[in-house]
């Protein structure tokens, strides 16, 4: 059987690179493209699609968002996320959305075949580097009886948050979410009131931290 993957990442030349990586294996192909979360979601939910691989840091949606979107709407489709760092926060987010792997690009080279077949034998695939993060946050929970707690934010207060730090105005995040400005202003209020914040820098701040964006 061959696995047809969706490939989805902002940039066309990075998509060309991997494209010809996983199209040389004769157990692979690449039946679709994405350059954002959004198309790739329409992708995915089209049909003919048994993996998706989606770059974390993409415009209009992160690759985390449209991975819950297509856990959601086609759990029958496996996930691999792809980031250029080595990022804990990434890696547990991308874990919660329903990923079944995270490879870093400058080794896709040499990880994403494994990582792919990994993901549709319904096994993980954990790079040296997260299984180390994953021990470390075992081993601090235990020791704090405590767990990673659950983001805060709502799915479009997160999609909200997002275009706030992309630079977006409220008129233009209104016409990209297709509600009213008024409904822009009362979601990012309350987004401020939940994170204890006053202001776009802190929201941009929070973004980056939280895996929204990436610098």
């Amino acid at each position: 059987m061959t696995t047809r993957i969706l490939l989805a990442d902002d940039h066309a030349l990075v998509r060309r690179g991997l494209r010809l990586i996983l199209d040389a294996e004769p157990d692979l192909t690449v039946v679709a493209e994405a350059a954002d979360g959004a198309e790739a979601i329409d992708a995915a939910v089209a049909g003919e699609v048994d993996l998706a691989i989606l770059d974390i840091a993409m415009p209009r949606m992160t690759g985390i968002q449209a991975a819950r979107e297509i856990s959601r709407r086609a759990p029958e489709i496996r996930i691999l996320m792809l980031s250029m760092y080595d990022n804990e926060r990434y890696f547990f987010e991308a874990l919660k959305a329903g990923a079944s792997g995270y490879v870093l690009k400058s080794v896709a080279d040499q990880d994403l075949m494994e990582a792919c077949r990994a993901a549709m034998r319904g096994e993980p695939f954990l790079y040296q580097g997260a299984v180390t993060a994953l021990v470390r946050d075992y081993l601090r929970r235990d020791r704090q009886g405590d767990r990673l707690p659950d983001s805060i934010l709502t799915p479009r207060e997160e999609e909200i948050v997002k275009l706030i730090a992309e630079g977006h105005s409220a008129k233009e995040i209104a016409e990209t979410l297709v509600i009213s400005v008024k409904t822009v202003d009362r979601h990012r209020a309350n987004i401020l009131q939940k994170l204890g914040m006053r202001d776009r820098v802190a929201l941009t701040r929070y973004a980056i931290r939280a895996g929204l964006v990436e610098l």
